[in-house]
């Protein structure tokens, strides 16, 4: 009997990258010509994975926002892995935006993906383990056909291949 080949199907983030895109994000704000005197601020709480913002107005977030996702894309982190709340209004007039970091795949979606990889009728088998997937074949085309799959398909969160053997 051929040993199955697997991989995982994972969402992760580097929160250490993430922190160091804050950093530069929160020196160009004070060093900005159009964002110096604004008050704006970006804090990241590591524990909770979450990034704050605040701003004087909502164009001003908006600034902040794509100061902010260009540093973040210069490090690799992918976009998806930020889901952003609502603008809501703070003291002062200014205004806050609230996002989390994205970690692990939640069940509904993990679910989701099972399905969509048994509705393609490939010869694998997908198992749910925690926050992440794990998919087996005995062979690795048809692993190679399910990442393909997988990389074509928006699921809302960066998704990466790992432990691949």
């Amino acid at each position: 009997m051929a040993k199955d080949q697997s991989f995982d199907v994972v969402s992760q983030v580097d929160l250490q990258e993430v922190d160091n895109a804050v950093q530069q994000a929160v020196k160009e704000l004070t060093q900005r010509y159009d964002l110096k005197d604004t008050g704006s601020t970006i804090t990241l709480d590591k524990h909770a994975a979450t990034i704050t913002m605040s701003a004087p107005s909502d164009f001003v977030a908006k600034q902040v926002t794509d100061v902010l996702n260009t540093k973040l894309v210069r490090r690799d982190i992918d976009l998806k892995a930020i889901a952003w709340g609502k603008v809501e209004a703070a003291s002062g007039g200014s205004v806050r935006v609230s996002g989390t970091i994205v970690n692990g795949i939640e069940t509904e979606l993990a679910k989701r993906i099972n399905k969509e990889i048994r509705d393609e009728k490939f010869k694998c088998k997908v198992q749910i383990e925690g926050d992440k997937l794990r998919v087996f074949s005995s062979s690795r085309d048809v692993l190679q056909e399910v990442i393909a799959f997988l990389k074509a398909a928006d699921y809302g969160i960066p998704i990466q291949f790992t432990n691949y053997r």
